[in-house]
């Protein structure tokens, strides 16, 4: 059975985590922003949308469709992989090597998003509890 079971609840666990991240550790944050780079995440099994824009301050995330500028790399993965490597339990880089995440665009740059993923494996299981979803 799917973490999520519609669109909206992918966005508020995804709300709640990065609003703690950004609070709780801005290095994270940080990072990106020194990037100055557009990631678009893709999700499917909710279909979703989330972008995270680093080319100008402040940090800008959005939660559905953006379609007014091409990011610098795109996404594609399912709901429950985002879910998986968020936890911890998938890196990137297996995700990657089984398909699982589809990036478009140079691979070099998903390095980037380490730290935030490093960061959200403390958070994201008290949001998941709190959302309860777990």
């Amino acid at each position: 059975m799917p973490c999520y079971a519609n669109t909206n609840q992918l966005y508020d666990s995804l709300r709640v985590l990065f609003a703690r991240i950004e609070a709780e550790n801005t290095q994270a944050m940080e990072t990106i922003l020194k990037s100055g780079l557009r990631f678009c995440f893709r999700c499917s099994d909710p279909a979703a949308e989330l972008v995270i824009d680093a080319r100008q301050r402040p940090l800008h995330i959005h939660y559905g469709a953006d379609n007014t500028q091409k990011p610098d790399l795109d996404i594609e993965l399912t709901a429950d992989t985002l879910h998986q490597i968020l936890l911890g339990e998938l890196s990137l880089t297996k995700a990657m090597g089984s398909k699982k995440l589809k990036p478009k665009g140079p691979i070099w740059k998903t390095t980037i998003l380490a730290d935030l993923f490093r960061h959200a494996k403390i958070i994201y299981p008290e949001v998941l509890r709190e959302q309860g979803l777990v």
